[in-house]
């Protein structure tokens, strides 16, 4: 005889953590957390993944059903566990992918209590302290990098993607109002750089605004926005009637980590709409996601040097702070906690400057009419999630109260020392050059080359001439060839994991430059694995010589 529906419940009730204290239950709860811990850390080993490589059969998982009879907790677990058998450990010393990082303890602990009791940031009526949290941060962030947090907003989005959205929004209102209401009637553009992130054509795409009016101006060889050239395309638009709905300043590229100098852009900004007699301001964006946290450097004095970096770390730290110092000029700034920031994913806050643009996104309260009943903390006015969980801003409080500035002080210092160390080891071999040598983070660019070529001027040849075309492109498939070899030895416990990127750059008759990446992110790196990477490349090298 099959049980009846209460029967079921009854058993399924000892599967949620229980509303009133039961010591016996709770001691279950905590076992099967920890039972699922040492599932995963029984997947780990020498390599920098999570047990083994698996062919992904997606054909397969797609025939997957729901079964009629439930499943054990036990068994859940161990199912799910498989599911992260493979993974990246990304503080694992080899693993030097891309700006992922390893999240600490507590910011583990923050993502998981709001997830226990769900509170929704949707309002304080549904959040209640963890609406808090996402004000202390703001305060904390708004503090940190000079911007008055009595007059800021931070909410908490769905990523770095999720930040430009917002700043677009405000910035359609800015200049033209009511477009949320009746709809784009205008031709608005989006002005960033070329090595901005696509995000601004995504978000270009998705407002109506259309990726073809998204305005791109060149870099410099260091990375950054050419201003007198942002200034001349600008001052083109405006006389050819363009409205500018929002300036992306990239403030850390993906890649390279380029720096704009976004205190200049602000200057041109103000300059145009005195001289157009705009009546509207472009809203202007610092895409500080990864860039931002070189904020608690603002305050450090770098001739001291209390904290003891070394003299090429102390310039590389100082070449990124003459930048970040001028996040407050931005109307509003992207942060993303779970790149530099040290959390798990999603971790960003988009951090507007006057908490009064937000107002222009505002939707009636008349439409959420079982909202905002009590309190005064309502958000969800206008997010565009009316759903926002509370870890976000729960994982980065955590790493807030945990570092402090002089822990993340520590933390970047040594990232960068480490990338600054691997620089200065692939810029004295003959063959290989660093191509981002003239910024600053964690993230180091280079190309490997076959014997007997000239790495001194390779470079320079491969971004100018055009008659050497077939060569760069011959030199593009020998790094892509270098990075499979690499990646090969890496998922067998051998080497490092690094990254490639097929465009690092354009050159300047429009090939793109494939690069190799290592982007050091593990607290746990040390000079020992910066060795492993120059081991990794010169084996590579020595196994397609012998193909």
């Amino acid at each position: 005889m099959s049980a009846t529906y209460y029967e079921i419940v009854r058993q399924l009730r000892q599967c949620f953590p229980q509303p009133i204290s039961d010591r016996v239950h709770d001691a279950y709860f905590g076992h099967a957390i920890m039972q699922a811990i040492d599932q995963l850390d029984a997947l780990k080993s020498v390599t920098p993944v999570l047990g083994q490589q698996v062919t992904l059969d997606f054909n397969a998982a797609r025939e997957s059903r729901i079964a009629e009879q439930s499943m054990s907790l036990e068994d859940v677990t161990s199912r799910l566990v498989q599911h992260l058998s493979g993974c990246f450990i990304w503080g694992h010393p080899r693993a030097q992918i891309n700006v992922i990082p390893p999240p600490t303890i507590p910011s583990i602990i923050g993502g998981l209590l709001p997830s226990i009791y769900n509170p929704n940031l949707v309002s304080e009526e549904s959040s209640r302290q963890v609406a808090l949290a996402e004000v202390e941060v703001t305060g904390m962030v708004s503090s940190l990098v000079g911007i008055d947090p009595r007059e800021s907003q931070g909410i908490f989005t769905f990523g770095g993607t999720g930040t430009l959205l917002y700043a677009v929004k405000v910035g359609l209102e800015k200049c033209c109002p009511g477009s949320a209401r009746s709809g784009l009637r205008e031709s608005p553009v989006i002005v960033c750089s070329d090595r901005a992130h696509y995000g601004c054509r995504t978000v270009a795409s998705w407002l109506g605004i259309g990726e073809d009016n998204v305005e791109i101006v060149p870099t410099s060889p260091e990375n950054e926005i050419r201003t007198c050239l942002f200034e001349s395309m600008c001052r083109q638009l405006l006389r050819d009637g363009r409205k500018i709905a929002c300036i992306v300043a990239t403030m850390g590229t993906t890649d390279a980590f380029g720096l704009d100098d976004i205190h200049k852009l602000r200057e041109i900004r103000d300059q145009l709409v005195e001289e157009f007699d705009l009546d509207y301001v472009p809203h202007l964006h610092a895409d500080a996601v990864i860039g931002w946290a070189w904020s608690v450097f603002n305050d450090y004095d770098f001739t001291a040097n209390a904290l003891g970096f070394k003299h090429r770390t102390v310039r590389a730290l100082a070449g990124t702070q003459r930048r970040i110092r001028h996040l407050s000029d931005a109307d509003s700034i992207g942060i993303d906690f779970h790149k530099t920031g040290f959390t798990p994913y999603v971790s960003s806050m988009f951090l507007c400057k006057a908490s009064d643009d937000l107002a222009r996104i505002s939707r009636d309260p008349a439409a959420m009419p079982y909202l905002f009943k009590s309190g005064q903390y309502h958000p969800g006015k206008y997010t565009l999630e009316t759903s926002r969980g509370g870890g976000g801003p729960m994982s980065a409080l955590a790493n807030l109260l945990l570092l402090g500035k002089e822990g993340l002080r520590s933390l970047l210092g040594h990232l960068v020392s480490m990338s600054d160390l691997l620089a200065e080891h692939l810029e004295g071999h003959s063959a290989t050059t660093v191509l981002n040598s003239e910024n600053f983070g964690p993230v180091t660019l280079f190309r490997v080359y076959p014997d007997g070529v000239d790495t001194f001027s390779i470079k320079q040849i491969e971004q100018q001439n055009p008659a050497h075309r077939d060569q760069l492109r011959a030199h593009n498939d020998y790094n892509r060839r270098i990075f499979q070899a690499i990646q090969s030895e890496a998922l067998q416990g051998r080497g490092v994991v690094i990254s490639q990127t097929d465009c690092y750059r354009e050159t300047d008759y429009g090939e793109p430059i494939v690069a190799l990446k290592s982007y050091i992110m593990s607290p746990f790196s040390d000079e020992q694995y910066v060795d492993a990477v120059l081991q990794s490349i010169w084996q590579a090298r020595e196994r397609i010589k012998a193909e």
